[in-house]
């Protein structure tokens, strides 16, 4: 391939809308343009990567046994209500593009494919003699997110591999979860990327064990908590860990366990209190007011208590919620704060924000026109192991010192509901204290169990002739994703520095001088030389000055660079690793030799030391 055909216009400054640096290069280097917020088409260059990294995703999944398959994007609403799924992913999350045939029939852009595959899994896969499959597919997702951003990182529409399992028994499907586990680790480090796996949470996908693949980068969203011993990991989503031990209130502070009250005057905060007293966070029980709302229609209050010093973690507070209430009142759309206005919508009075304790009374709510009229209340186990602390009075301006549990006759059922942090101790051994990380996911592995099966009614017929639901398991990889990972763990200040393996030509051949007859004679013969030799190469024969085509060379990030200056005359060239390293001067004859040992081992995706 030469330069001058691949359409291909780089720009000096950083785009506007771009805020990571993979971003920023990914449009600078002309890989990626957009069209839309969160809509990108992949230009000449992307698409080789694209291509790359499916090609390796391709490899280990066939390995693996899987099959590829290519299943509808359209997918009719029918099988998301069967699955419960429907009014979650539009009304609730709402991240499904959804539309109307002309016919009226309602039809979703599928963001996943559980429920096409599960339907088809329960046409075709009758006996136990056909088990375990695993179908696999690449190709491209929708999601509706609120806010894209970081390019190809939270896209609108981007590139996935999904993969889907059907087992027998539970034993099968765990062996096949330990064997793509195994896979995706391959995956990862053939495309060049250091990849973390940890314990993650399993999400609207559901079921009963995941886990997320995270590539480690500064610019990542999410959080990972691991112990410094390697021993354990987990997304913050999913993190336990014991927290710092609370300090105790001071003996006079304490009573009979229903407190005694003190005047707080505008002390809504933890830190106001504590600053006015002398309180520690920890000797606090704060009380959150939320609101659930399920697609069954029903508004329930919700009153959540933490220890001060403690912050909510809302993914596991959504699922406390669910596994209580999901059963009786549908899927759950969604947590909001609770507020006066809400209130005042309700027909309720106004209640005492910032100075309500744990036995705010059900009364409050009597008389909402939507609203539940009690609280469902949840109490995580930090604040519900506390002896005698300091809370809410439920009247303005003042709060309570010295309360117990038993004394305001609440027996406490802990749950976890607080987020781990980093310099928590670990539960597997407390000497060990949680680090943090940033990490950007790149693939997640679910042991879905029988969730989907038995929900759309897909069964087999097992080897004493019962019917039974599938056991399922489900693999992702986001492979669109995984290029502009690739990019924010590999570059320099000069631009991208691809992993060869999935870099969209290996050498880029320039000639310094293109009008010197020398310099383009040798050029040419070494280009078609190495594509000869089954090189991927590029010529850069634009008439450009060298200084251009080096920057830009170090922009695309191409892994080698053999520039053809004016040794071209006595048969020299020299030879840049775009890794690093000072430029090496050779005989153009001795080029093949020299490379192409050292391409074959970076084809195979060994990791730098």
């Amino acid at each position: 391939m030469r330069v001058s055909r691949l359409m291909l216009v780089t720009l000096r400054d950083n785009p506007a809308e771009a805020e990571i640096t993979s971003h920023q290069l990914l449009l600078r280097a002309g890989y990626i343009r957009r069209l839309a917020p969160g809509i990108y088409a992949y230009l000449p260059l992307m698409w080789r990567v694209l291509r790359k990294v499916a090609e390796v995703v391709r490899e280990e999944m066939d390995s693996t046994g899987a099959l590829e398959t290519l299943l509808p994007q359209l997918q009719p609403a029918e099988l998301w209500q069967r699955s419960g799924r429907w009014s979650g992913y539009t009304a609730g999350e709402g991240i499904m593009f959804h539309l109307e045939d002309r016919q009226g029939r309602e039809l979703g852009l599928g963001p996943t494919h559980e429920e096409v595959v599960t339907s088809l899994a329960a046409e075709l896969l009758r006996s136990y003699r056909q088990l375990p499959v695993n179908l696999y597919q690449i190709q491209t997702k929708f999601r509706d997110e609120i806010r894209p951003r970081f390019g190809l990182m939270r896209g609108r529409e981007f590139i996935m591999k999904d993969a889907y399992s059907f087992h027998a028994d539970e034993d099968c499907l765990r062996r096949t979860y330990a064997a793509m586990d195994q896979a995706y680790r391959r995956i990862f480090a053939r495309c060049g990327l250091h990849a973390v796996a940890v314990e993650a949470d399993s999400g609207a996908i559901g079921g009963s064990a995941s886990q997320e693949f995270m590539v480690t980068a500064d610019a990542g969203e999410d959080l990972i908590l691991t112990s410094s011993d390697g021993r354990y990991a987990a997304n913050q989503e999913r993190a336990v860990s014991l927290a710092a031990a609370a300090v105790p209130l001071p003996g006079g502070c304490r009573s009979a366990g229903t407190g005694e009250l003190l005047n707080t005057p505008n002390q809504t905060s933890i830190g106001d209190l504590c600053s006015a007293h002398g309180f520690d966070p920890s000797q606090i029980v704060k009380v959150l007011l939320l609101l659930a709302r399920f697609d069954s229609g029903r508004e329930q209050p919700l009153l959540v208590c933490l220890r001060g010093d403690q912050q909510l973690n809302e993914v596991k507070l959504a699922n406390a919620i669910a596994a209580q209430l999901a059963a009786e009142q549908g899927s759950l759309l969604g947590i909001t704060p609770l507020s006066a206005d809400m209130l005042e919508q309700q027909g309720l009075p106004p209640l005492p924000f910032g100075f309500v304790g744990p036995d705010l009374g059900d009364a409050v709510l009597a008389g909402a026109r939507r609203w539940s009229c009690s609280f469902v209340r949840l109490i995580d186990h930090t604040a519900a192991s506390l002896e005698s602390f300091v809370c809410g009075g439920n009247q303005p301006d003042s709060h309570r010192v010295g309360v117990s549990w038993s004394g305001l006759g609440l027996k406490p059922e802990p749950l976890d509901l607080r987020s781990a942090q980093a310099g928590d101790r670990c539960l597997h051994d407390p000497d060990q204290l949680l680090q943090a990380s940033r990490g950007i996911e790149v693939g997640h592995i679910f042991q879905l169990g029988r969730k989907y099966s038995q929900a759309m009614e897909a069964c087999f017929t097992s080897e004493t002739g019962a019917s039974e639901p599938f056991w399922m398991g489900c693999y992702g990889i986001g492979v669109s994703r995984l290029a502009q990972a690739a990019v924010e763990q590999h570059h320099d200040g000069n631009g991208i520095r691809w992993p060869l393996a999935i870099a969209p030509f290996e050498v880029v051949v320039v000639p310094a001088n293109g009008a010197d007859t020398t310099q383009a004679s040798l050029a040419e013969q070494l280009y078609t030389a190495l594509g000869r030799a089954g090189v991927d190469a590029l010529l850069d024969d634009r008439a450009e000055r060298a200084g251009v085509k080096f920057k830009d060379g170090d922009l695309l990030g191409i892994p080698w660079r053999v520039v053809v200056g004016r040794g071209a005359a006595t048969g020299m060239v020299e030879l840049v690793d775009r890794r690093g390293g000072e430029p090496r001067e050779l005989e153009a004859s001795h080029l093949l030799d020299l490379l192409l040992p050292e391409i074959e081992r970076q084809r195979r995706g060994l990791l730098e030391p």
